[in-house]
């Protein structure tokens, strides 16, 4: 498929999905070739290997990726490959827990623009254009990670989760004060590429906030990939089983070198169906020898420091916004949201782009939601409060409170209204996502 729209004088937009050498299979294709090298010099990136870059075309395939490049064809004599794109945008889209019903995401990645070609509209152009066919699409939310917050809040994307980053003094070993359960395997890692997607699908239905991967998570799992698409020796596996002998969790890491000093190990991934099955591979982590501390990522609300007998050895030494969210259809988003309160309201969202703009009436009871549209007349005797878009993405899965929203500006109403918003809102446990694209 290849669209192609006008940007600005000399510059055109081109839409495609990747693709390998029809004479050699085993390379991208031209075109994909020169785009995967701009996202490089965006991100400051080695160049792809031809063998990396035909790894990545399949799995881009899988994915089911959409590219779009912007060209100038007016380089002059000197500037670097003129067939690269000075402007790269991927799409893609797997599923977001809303915490009710799993939605379909429209996901954004690999956005750059080169620096000689700025403030000539061209991520706007991208970026509003996308969104648009987006909405036509029928999707009710977009997602993206924001190497930049200042970017994308202007386009009315909003902050949505974070994650912690965290370092475990594993001296003399760690030692939980929950009861041990199930059992705990080294695995073999050929078969992760198999089971680890089939753990995330049952993490992905029972966490809200949780993203569907793409297929570059799987090759991880197994060791074949690392930041580069090539085999890492490293990368160590381990398995968690329930008392009934059912795979519920894993672990990928590596030891870090041994001049690291003190000796460490860094968790690459940890996926889990539930709480008991995080803390029993963090106890698998922690009975490994040779180690002082360990590295990782992990929910904000994590079980694990109350389970540690001693619970200083557990150190938060970052915390970063991970999903970014932003609404293309409110309406469907709330139908989606799981409640976990009762109450009733006028929600409005307020949208400079028009892609998100309206407000309804939010009935909930009993976990059932009820979404009336309105237009001019509201209701009487009822909370009206009113959010801008990036704000309403923030509310949206509970990880933001509206009362430090509405302290921000981005959310308007009495204080009666905000009250029972950040009521209904409010979530027992923070979402999360470790998904990163």
């Amino acid at each position: 498929m290849l669209t192609a729209e006008p940007t600005a004088p000399a510059l055109r937009t081109e839409r495609f999905r990747a693709g390998l050498s029809e004479t050699d299979p085993q390379r991208a294709d031209d075109r994909t070739s020169d785009w995967l090298q701009a996202v490089n010099v965006g991100f400051h990136d080695p160049a792809w290997k031809p063998e990396q870059a035909a790894s990545l075309v399949e799995a881009y395939l899988a994915d089911g990726r959409m590219l779009t490049g912007v060209y100038d064809g007016a380089a002059p004599e000197y500037a670097w490959n003129p067939k690269a794109p000075v402007a790269t945008y991927a799409t893609m889209s797997n599923d977001l827990n809303a915490g009710g019903t799993l939605l379909p995401a429209h996901q954004i990645t690999s956005v750059t623009v080169r620096p000689t070609h700025r403030r000539r509209g061209i991520l706007t152009s991208m970026i509003s254009g996308d969104l648009q066919r987006a909405k036509e699409d029928g999707f009710a939310v977009a997602a993206l990670l924001a190497s930049e917050a200042v970017i994308y809040g202007r386009f009315g994307f909003g902050a949505a989760t974070v994650e912690t980053n965290v370092e475990i003094d594993a001296r003399g070993r760690l030692e939980l004060k929950t009861p041990p359960s199930g059992s705990t395997v080294l695995a073999e890692p050929a078969r992760m590429e198999e089971l680890a997607p089939e753990i995330f699908r049952r993490h992905l239905r029972v966490t809200r906030g949780a993203l569907g991967r793409q297929a570059g998570y799987a090759k991880r799992a197994a060791g074949l990939w690392g930041d580069l698409p090539e085999i890492q020796q490293d990368v160590r596996a381990a398995v968690h089983y329930d008392d009934a002998g059912t795979p519920d969790g894993y672990v990928t890491y590596r030891f870090l070198p041994w001049e690291t000093e003190p000796h460490t190990l860094k968790v690459l991934d940890l996926v889990a169906v539930d709480d008991t099955a995080r803390l029993e591979l963090w106890r698998y982590l922690g009975s490994i020898d040779l180690v002082e501390k360990i590295t990782a990522s992990g929910p904000l609300a994590d079980p694990l420091p109350w389970a540690l007998a001693d619970r200083r050895r557990y150190q938060i030494t970052g915390v970063e916004d991970t999903l970014w969210l932003r609404a293309l259809d409110p309406a469907a988003m709330l139908r989606a949201r799981g409640f976990e309160s009762d109450g009733e309201l006028v929600l409005g969202v307020a949208d400079p782009l028009g892609l998100a703009q309206g407000r309804w009436l939010l009935q909930v009871s009993g976990g059932s939601t009820v979404l009336t549209e309105l237009g001019e007349e509201l209701p009487q005797g009822l909370p009206v409060v009113e959010a801008d878009a990036a704000a309403f993405a923030s509310l949206y899965l509970g990880g933001v409170p509206a009362s430090v929203l509405a302290a921000a500006g981005g959310i308007r109403g009495t204080a009666v209204a905000l009250t029972a918003l950040g009521r209904l809102f409010d979530v027992a446990r923070a979402p999360y996502c470790s998904t990163h694209f």
